[in-house]
């Protein structure tokens, strides 16, 4: 059986025969395009955007054009591996597809068709904690698959504790905590249209469904204090409303939604008070491994460790949080080095392509995260868009590993890549 990249270039040139074109663009720049000509403005700016002037944005892919790979020649490679271990789990390519909010922004059928499209690879989804549909439903629609759970550290403890211990009887496998938002990062395009999802009702399916989440009664204030209506608030009605027909908030009175989304924007951001010491509190909940995301300096990591994580993701939330902050690929060989091997380093922010993979993997993380690209195959093709971006990627990584010269991923090092330039 041929590899999966020729297997995957044979399947789209066949169909180009027959005048079959390709939903989904293989290229990551045009499937961006095309997907944002898709959306409406505000899920352009929301799904698209990031901190301040983007620059963390842009130093993501500056940091992986600046590394090269150095192509090696006269080996026998017919054979590959693409497979890794990670958590005591073998995945068949080194990707999970990472935890992204309000993913009804994108398509209606939102986080049930990505982890559809993801266990159908293989590939573990992250549950992001401001996923459409509550954690049990995800976790039904995958099966026996592999999911995480991904954490955001609200004001209220009882409610995170209620996630995790929702996460683990639903049969998630690890636990994610994300440090770097416990509040939202400076974010033009969204500030200048005025617009935050959760104030519509989306992407609080987690919360609508906990019972520790309606148990909060003491947070009827909040600090978004709406001004004189205008006619744009008739449009944000219609959305509530149109919220109010789906998924758990189906059903309810408006006025109870509008009190549960009050409720969520008090409680939802909290100071930026956690420490590495609440590590430990959080492992007193559960079971699970606990990964910590966000992390960009060496001695963060030896910190996280010596608390009890049991990996590390380095991220800088796609350029969402920090204006100005280091690409994500340029923190990770420090990290890598601070690590010493004890847990596994997964590395997220700025992946488009699957030679981006391998110099990541060169770098010694275990495995990405894949954020952006999925969401734009989402809004072009619902669950099939998804698949075929993880399919084209997965494709471009098997045919870049043989190129170099490599049979395995195990091979991957820093020796892959040229030094100075």
């Amino acid at each position: 059986m041929d590899p999966i990249g020729r297997l995957r270039q044979s399947r789209i040139y066949s169909s180009g025969l027959v005048a079959r074109r390709e939903a989904i663009p293989t290229r990551p720049d045009r499937l961006e395009e095309k997907a944002l000509r898709a959306l409406g403005a505000e899920a352009q700016a929301y799904l698209g955007g990031g901190a301040g002037l983007e620059t963390t944005m842009a130093a993501n892919r500056t940091a992986f054009d600046r590394r090269k790979l150095i192509p090696r020649m006269g080996r026998d490679v017919r054979h590959r591996d693409l497979s890794v271990d990670i958590l005591g789990r073998r995945l068949p390519l080194p990707l999970l597809l990472a935890p992204i909010g309000v993913l009804d922004m994108a398509h209606r059928d939102a986080d049930l068709a990505a982890a559809r499209a993801a266990a159908k690879a293989g590939v573990p989804f992250i549950t992001s904690s401001q996923a459409c549909s509550p954690l049990e439903d995800i976790a039904t629609a995958m099966g026996d698959a592999p999911r995480w759970f991904q954490l955001y550290w609200s004001m209220h403890d009882q409610v995170a504790e209620s996630f995790v211990k929702r996460a683990e009887q639903a049969g998630y496998e690890a636990i994610v905590l994300t440090l770097d938002t416990t509040q939202l990062g400076w974010r033009p395009r969204d500030l200048d249209l005025g617009y935050l999802p959760f104030l519509r009702g989306r992407g609080i399916a987690n919360y609508l469904s906990d019972e520790a989440f309606v148990a909060v009664v003491d947070e009827n204030t909040s600090s978004i204090k709406p001004g004189r209506p205008g006619l744009g608030a008739l449009r944000s009605l219609a959305e509530m409303l149109t919220t109010r027909r789906r998924g758990v908030a189906k059903g309810r009175p408006i006025g109870d939604l509008a009190e549960a989304i009050r409720r969520f924007v008090a409680i939802y951001s909290r100071p930026p008070d956690l420490t590495f010491a609440d590590l430990e509190r959080l492992k007193s909940w559960t079971r699970l491994p606990i990964l910590v995301k966000g992390i960009l300096h060496p001695d963060d990591a030896k910190l996280a460790l010596q608390h009890g994580a049991s990996g590390i993701i380095v991220s800088n939330h796609g350029g969402r949080q920090v204006d100005g902050a280091i690409a994500a690929l340029d923190a990770l060989p420090g990290i890598v080095e601070a690590v010493e091997g004890h847990v596994p380093v997964l590395f997220d922010s700025g992946i488009r392509t699957g030679s981006d993979i391998v110099k990541a993997l060169c770098l010694g993380a275990s495995a990405v995260l894949l954020g952006r690209p999925y969401v734009w195959g989402l809004a072009l093709d619902g669950q099939a868009g998804v698949a075929a971006v993880i399919d084209n990627l997965a494709a471009e990584l098997d045919l870049t590993l043989a190129f170099c010269g490599h049979r395995s991923l195990s091979e991957l090092g820093r020796h892959c890549l040229a030094e100075g330039l």
